[in-house]
């Protein structure tokens, strides 16, 4: 069963919670805080892997959650970070936010790409020890992994896209010029799903072709088959397009020609600006005439045309050659950029919903939108504490916390995040 889009969660574990502990043992009086971190939670890893070429496995499967680290102990015992999650996917699949449509990665090649990062572990309760605070009685929480709703498209990685209406012989045309075996037929959509075949040139010379499932007129609004398969002609640096110039079922050359070719514009502009090559198929059922008269109209058209006959391999050999000529001309296969998140507050929180309480001195702040903010912050990275400080400052906190009377020195408490406030 060949899958090609699917819809599945992604859950990074969660990091372990610090420690509160201090430190028994005999003769040592006032051991004091012990407590040790807490363990990061597990990374969701995608990795392309060679031997699979369906997302049919997803279907059975659609939520995949990372382990958790562990929690910290006494001694200063860290917690055991926990190992990722490796998802495998066929080569080629692309990874899109679900409700954004943001690219998140593209599995082009064997490299394993980090998508949900796992929480940092919680800091025992050994870290907030000061000369005037000996006994903390408190630690901090593991933040949250992150967790994404992302769609899986897998869009073959193919050099040549093979494209025409049903039953113009693209299967003949590919089972013909490499070991590709597709079902093959005389009736409409005999091909349900794409197939790849290797067309070897010589020593060390070769190009993969991709038999699209028929396309017809409508197929990037729905109609037909074409509209699921046509993501897989995106990666193609070269599109032959194979037309029946026999018009022996009846159809238009010229028409089918034109047709296909606006399918391919409406689904992507990108796709209709793509080099394309025309084969003119089953010359051996029509007439010289015929064959002439398509042959001027695609040439005025701008495009290069071959006269074939996949059937009794007349005209083949010529086609191949100058479809492996016009590859070296061209660049590597489409590979599409990944886009970041912006290093900015999450736009559909409210950042004015935060609390801020003084508890025994301390300015304890409560904003359960900045959960996922302190997630990516480092208490060691300068930079990271800068973003940090133009977020508080963006959402008022700073201010309100000015207007409450802080002072240089004090402790500010965010989710157990605590630091010495500096205006």
């Amino acid at each position: 069963m060949f899958v090609d889009l699917v819809k599945i969660r992604i859950k990074a574990g969660d990091g372990g919670n610090g420690a509160v502990s201090f430190h028994r043992e005999k003769y040592v009086a006032a051991g004091g805080p012990d407590g040790g971190d807490g363990g990061k939670g597990g990374d969701v890893i995608f990795q392309a892997d060679t031997n699979l070429s369906t997302l049919v496995d997803f279907n059975y499967k659609r939520k995949f959650v990372a382990e958790n680290g562990q929690n910290g102990a006494s001694n200063n015992c860290a917690g055991r970070s926990a190992k990722p999650l490796v998802i495998r996917v066929p080569l080629g699949t692309v990874v899109k936010e679900a409700e954004s449509g943001r690219i998140m990665a593209d599995l082009s090649t064997p490299e394993p790409v980090v998508l949900a990062r796992g929480g940092k572990g919680g800091w025992g309760n050994s870290h907030f020890a000061t000369p005037t605070r000996q006994i903390p009685r408190f630690a901090k929480p593991g933040m949250p992994g992150e967790s994404f709703e992302v769609t899986l498209e897998l869009k073959l990685l193919a050099d040549v896209g093979l494209v025409g209406f049903p039953n113009v012989g693209k299967s003949t045309l590919i089972s013909v010029v490499s070991a590709a075996k597709p079902k093959i037929a005389n009736y409409h959509f005999t091909t349900l799903t794409p197939v790849l075949g290797v067309v070897k040139m010589g020593e060390g010379k070769s190009f993969v072709m991709a038999d699209i499932p028929g396309l017809i007129e409508g197929a990037s609004e729905g109609v037909g088959l074409g509209h699921e398969f046509l993501r897989h002609v995106e990666r193609c640096r070269l599109i032959l397009h194979v037309v029946d110039v026999s018009g022996i079922e009846g159809r238009d050359p010229k028409e089918d020609f034109l047709a296909i070719n606006r399918e391919l514009a409406n689904f992507s502009e990108e796709l209709s600006g793509r080099p394309q090559i025309v084969a003119g198929n089953k010359c051996e059922l029509a007439a010289q005439e015929q064959i002439d008269d398509f042959a001027r109209f695609v040439r005025e058209q701008g495009y290069v045309f071959f006269p074939i006959s996949a059937a009794t391999h007349q005209g083949v050999d010529a086609l191949i050659q100058a479809v492996s000529q016009k590859l070296d001309t061209l660049p590597p296969i489409k590979q599409f950029e990944v886009q970041e998140l912006p290093k900015t507050p999450p736009v559909t929180a409210d950042l004015s919903d935060f609390t801020i309480t003084v508890e025994d001195g301390i300015y304890v702040v409560q904003a359960p939108w900045l959960v996922p903010v302190l997630g990516m912050v480092d208490p060691d990275d300068y930079e990271s504490l800068q973003y940090l400080q133009r977020i508080l400052r963006v959402s008022g906190i700073i201010d309100r916390l000015e207007e409450m009377g802080v002072q240089e020195g004090d402790t500010v408490s965010i989710l157990n995040f605590e630091f010495d406030y500096m205006p």
